[in-house]
């Protein structure tokens, strides 16, 4: 098959597919005598495993890495475990950060008065400029309306 019935059998685009292959993320395809990329079912195959790793969030170099446990059927299951648990790890690490960013922009968002005025507690901390605490800023209001 060529690249554009590939990308629709495994739902990789043909760009992606360009880019795995010249990363060397998948083998290069063959080519037919007028040079277009042909592929097989174990191309598709690994296309397939490698859209799903990616919408798990996995970076391509643990990718490869699953890839190649993947094709070896001698492989311990321990060490795909490992590299699982490990990009676990790093969502959790990922998903501490967002949510210390939501509690820091909601706190923000709280005592910016939202009026016509110029003064902006967000636009002061991502300056750097911010007083320590709400309460140090002589004219910031919360929301409510509340001195």
């Amino acid at each position: 098959m060529n690249i554009g019935e590939a990308a629709k059998a495994s739902g990789v685009s043909a760009k992606m597919i360009r880019y795995y292959e010249s990363v060397g993320l998948i083998r290069p395809a063959a080519r037919s005598e007028a040079g277009y990329r042909l592929y097989g079912d174990e191309d598709v195959h690994s296309l397939r495993f490698v859209r799903r790793a990616r919408s798990l969030g996995f970076p391509l170099d643990e990718v490869a890495a699953l890839l190649d446990l993947w094709h070896d059927k001698r492989r311990a299951s321990s060490e795909v475990k490992a590299v699982a648990t490990r990009h676990v790890r790093d969502l959790e690490a990922r998903i501490a950060e967002m949510q210390a960013m939501v509690r820091t922009l909601s706190h923000l968002a709280e005592y910016c008065s939202g009026d016509d005025r110029p003064d902006c507690p967000i636009l002061d901390d991502l300056a750097g400029t911010a007083p320590r605490s709400p309460a140090d800023r002589p004219h910031s209001r919360r929301r409510s309306g509340h001195a």
